[in-house]
């Protein structure tokens, strides 16, 4: 799959298959994110990689509508320094978090973003050290539904690109 038919085709994923990933697609997604860019080559962001059911389950009451982490088969913690900081910081999580989505996809993985409402109890599940800060996390897994990986883009669920677009100025 080429990285147009990715972004045309990616769907978000809430439920998955109970099947866990192979260790290669984990390192392959772990590494896309890796991989990403950011300012000024800072890479400010460190990812725990989570594959206890029963962490994902405890993660999952960290935010109101991250209920799908409980059935992921891995779950990514996207950790940054203050996000009350530079507006670049995540900026750059965003990127990281996408990248790590496009390459789930090209696997035959689905994913979808969770927001963190309460960050400080994700502290206490997954342990992490106080300069670091987490407002989002991945799931991932094989979708339930093994057709959303070959949909054709759904009609009129988007904005259309004359309504998006602005050329030179608004």
């Amino acid at each position: 799959m080429n990285v147009a038919d990715a972004i045309r085709l990616k769907r978000a994923v809430r439920k998955f298959q109970d099947k866990p990933l192979p260790d290669d697609v984990v390192h392959a997604i772990l590494n896309a994110g890796r991989r990403s860019q950011s300012s000024k080559n800072n890479q400010a962001w460190r990812f725990i990689a989570i594959r206890d059911k029963s962490i994902l389950k405890e993660l999952s009451a960290c935010g109101d509508w991250a209920g799908h982490l409980a059935g992921a088969a891995l779950g990514v913690a996207i950790l940054t320094p203050d996000p009350e900081g530079k507006f670049q910081i995540m900026f750059d999580a965003g990127q990281a978090a996408a990248f790590m989505q496009l390459a789930a996809w090209e696997l035959g993985v689905g994913s979808v973003p969770a927001s963190i409402y309460e960050p400080e109890k994700a502290r206490g599940i997954l342990g992490f050290p106080d300069e670091w800060h987490l407002r989002i996390a991945l799931s991932f897994g094989y979708p339930l539904d093994e057709g959303k990986l070959a949909a054709p883009p759904k009609k009129g669920g988007r904005i259309g690109f004359e309504d998006v677009v602005h050329w030179e100025r608004w």
